[in-house]
């Protein structure tokens, strides 16, 4: 039995030239991870937690795995909050 991880992260939809995008609210993402973990009954739950991660949807980028995320100077930075589900299969 392996120790994994799943993160479920909120999805960002692109803006327009007069719109902006807009992320999936918190409570979207708890329904995803609910669906996810009734869906795999067989899976040993360890833990769940939440993460807050800055810029993870720039293009340059690797989402919630990446292990360096950047964040400084005189540009803003965007965070977000996920949830990582811990588990062993």
């Amino acid at each position: 039995m392996s120790l994994q991880a799943k993160d479920f992260v909120p999805e960002k939809t692109k803006g327009g030239m007069f719109k902006s995008g807009k992320i999936q609210s918190f409570d979207e993402v708890l329904n995803a991870a609910n669906q996810w973990i009734s869906e795999n009954p067989s899976l040993k739950i360890v833990n769940v937690e939440t993460v807050v991660l800055p810029n993870i949807h720039d293009s340059d980028e690797e989402g919630s795995h990446d292990t360096e995320l950047w964040t400084g100077g005189e540009s803003s930075s965007h965070w977000y909050q996920l949830l990582r589900v811990w588990y062993r299969d």
